[in-house]
């Protein structure tokens, strides 16, 4: 009989779970009340701690390892951390513990990373407060398997249990293998908590081996269940748009599901990121007024609740926000081309809009181009056109004004002249009301109808008539003819009896030339007649333009220097004949330098200045018969003669 009565409360325990795991929501599950993310990490840190810092309000009965305390390389059986992810860096087994970023991807969001152990206990709670009472909830839980699916170890197997305050189980439910697959996986539990507003996770061991069982936890949530929710705008859009300026009111309604008893309801809008309350909407279907509204974005949300509970934020449902939108108006701008001459072309131009439509002074549709041209422009075309620019469905006009002129007719005072270098002439053009010539080097002023131009050589000058943005193009050439310049070349010395050749130039236009004057000239007509003078001379190199422009001259001054004669022999013995070694031309220079030394090299005679006859003597003294050598510099014109000479007695 006792054996009976255990067998039958067994399995009144069993039904009671099965019945807290069946149950269903005939609504919908909302927006979670509660998320466990276990905190988040920074990009220096591997492991983290204490638990209730990063992860309030959950416990683990595993040995917790993190600071303050050693940092790990890798977890015994029944330990935890707090990791960013499993392949922690220097980790010793890489084949069970992988590298993987927590369930959101984050590569700084932390995870709960377990060593799992071989008895069925109860590793990890977390507890969750101020929750509505008698609702339906959902918990969900994202476990990741850490190992590699080729370390071939036990997968981690679970069971998801929620009990109240008092311990009494509300709901449990079993995983099954988690695969090591490297993917998070979610698992969930439907229950109903009571009369209680706290609730505790309890996950319970089920795999009965330390070897593999290795699991990181992440994002815990609970979701309450309610009615479904649709809002809608009057025109059944989930997106209304207005155009600035021509907003209006709208209609706001939702379409609900059963859930609730004896529901209230509170439309919401949101305001600078919070959402507030709206006065006075508090029915399902409510007219919103909204003249006037400048541009931007704006969403409205409908909550609902049991009477009594609107208020309590874990008791409630809520629609996803809907969306209406205020186009701002158009920054719009209609330009064109012109003054636009007859039979030219227009070019329309518009800006602000994705989409234009264009019509042209007669009202009349012509392009919904955003730039149109109009080819061979005439009387008929002139006027306003105005284009309607569309953006974002908001339209907005513009307008601009198009101008046609008459061609213009230029004239000019001159169609070529001639002018001498350094001379001027005045260009003259009519027919416009704006002159442009080019090129502009030579003239006094380049947008003016009448310049001076004041070229250097032959250039052709095109004027730009121009006159309400009509265009036309007219030629000047001025010829000029250049100066006659002469140029005798710098100035020559030579010795008595030498010839030298004249290399003149001249430049410029219709040019002659001569030399003058002619005395010992081969040919004076010539540019480099040879010249043989036998004294000082200056000649004068003449350049006449026969264009009637400038002429000009230019000297070149020929010194002639007397030939220099060094005998080899003087006889210093005082019979009044060839007493002394004399050079002549010497005297013809300011400042000679003579040096005469024996065959040993000694000095035995200088002359520095005016040039000294040299008397055979050294210091007073007569030098005996001998040969002796010299040099003798005269100045930077010549070379530096050297040689002998003999001293006979």
């Amino acid at each position: 009989m006792h054996r009976l009565i255990k067998a039958l409360f067994f399995l009144c325990i069993l039904l009671f779970a099965n019945f807290l795991n069946a149950q269903v929501c005939t609504g919908t599950f909302g927006a979670p009340l509660i998320n466990q993310t276990f905190g988040q990490g920074n990009s220096r840190d591997n492991w983290y701690g204490p638990l209730a810092q990063y992860a309030p309000g959950a416990s683990t009965f595993t040995t917790f390892l993190g600071p303050p305390g050693p940092n790990p390389l890798a977890l015994a059986a029944n330990q935890s951390g707090l990791v960013k992810t499993p392949g922690t860096p220097g980790n010793p087994f890489p084949l069970y513990w992988q590298p993987h970023a927590d369930h959101t991807g984050n590569e700084n969001g932390l995870m709960l990373l377990i060593d799992g152990v071989a008895t069925q206990t109860v590793f990890f709670e977390q507890r969750m407060d101020n929750l509505c009472p008698n609702t339906t909830l959902r918990l969900s839980i994202w476990v990741l398997n850490a190992n590699s699916p080729t370390a071939n170890a036990q997968n981690p197997n679970m069971i998801l249990q929620i009990v109240d305050p008092d311990n009494n189980l509300l709901g449990s439910k079993e995983t099954g293998n988690v695969p090591a697959d490297r993917t998070w996986h979610q698992y969930y539990i439907d229950f109903t908590n009571g009369t209680s507003s706290t609730i505790t996770l309890q996950l319970v061991n089920h795999t009965l081996t330390n070897s593999g069982n290795d699991f990181a936890l992440d994002d815990i949530t609970v979701q309450a269940c309610g009615p479904g929710i649709i809002p809608f705008f009057n025109t059944n859009d989930p997106l209304l748009n207005m155009c600035e300026g021509n907003t209006s009111n709208f209609t706001l309604n939702a379409n609900i599901s059963a859930g609730y008893v004896n529901p209230v309801y509170q439309w919401q809008e949101k305001t600078a990121g919070v959402w507030t309350d709206i006065s006075g909407k508090t029915t399902k279907e409510v007219s919103i007024d909204f003249l006037n509204r400048t541009a931007g974005t704006y969403q409205y949300r409908l909550i609902t609740a049991i009477d009594g509970n609107l208020d309590k934020v874990n008791c409630r449902a809520v629609s996803d926000p809907i969306t209406l939108t205020v186009n701002p108006i158009p920054v719009v701008k209609a330009e064109n081309s012109g003054p636009v001459c007859i039979g030219n072309t227009i070019y329309l131009s518009a800006s602000g809009g994705t989409s234009y439509s264009w019509t042209d002074p007669n009202g009349q549709f012509f392009s919904s181009d955003q730039n149109p041209i109009i080819l061979n422009a005439t009387k008929a075309h002139e006027g306003t056109y105005t284009v309607q620019v569309t953006a974002n469905g908001c339209t907005y006009p513009a307008t601009t004004n198009v101008q046609i002129h008459d061609p213009v007719i230029a004239t000019t005072n001159i169609q070529t002249a001639t002018i001498c270098e350094g001379k001027s002439v005045q260009l003259e053009a009519s027919g416009g009301l704006t002159y442009l010539w080019q090129p502009s080097k030579g003239l006094s002023d380049a947008r003016i109808s009448n310049p001076i131009a004041s070229p250097t050589e032959t250039t052709t000058y095109t004027v730009q008539i121009s006159n309400y943005g009509c265009n036309t193009y007219s030629q000047i050439t001025i010829n000029v003819n250049k100066n006659a310049t002469a140029d005798a070349g710098a100035d020559q010395k030579i010795l008595t009896g030498q010839s030298i050749n004249l290399n003149g130039k001249v430049s410029g236009d219709n040019v002659t030339y001569y030399w003058s004057p002619s005395d010992y000239l081969d040919d004076p007509t010539k540019l480099n007649p040879v010249a043989k003078p036998t004294e000082d001379i200056t000649y004068t190199l003449h350049a006449i333009s026969n264009s009637g422009c400038t002429t000009t001259s230019d000297d070149i001054f020929i010194q002639v220097y007397p030939e220099v004669l060094i005998p080899n022999t003087f006889t210093p013995n005082g019979d009044g004949v060839n007493d002394t070694w004399n050079i002549p031309a010497a005297a013809s220079f300011p400042k000679p330098m003579v040096k005469i030394t024996n065959r040993y090299g000694q000095l035995v005679y200088q002359s520095t200045g005016t040039f000294k006859p040299w008397d055979g003597k050294m210091n007073g003294k007569d030098l005996p018969p001998a040969v002796y050598y010299y040099t003798i510099y005269l100045n930077e014109d010549f070379k530096t003669y050297s040689g002998w000479v003999m001293l006979m007695r």
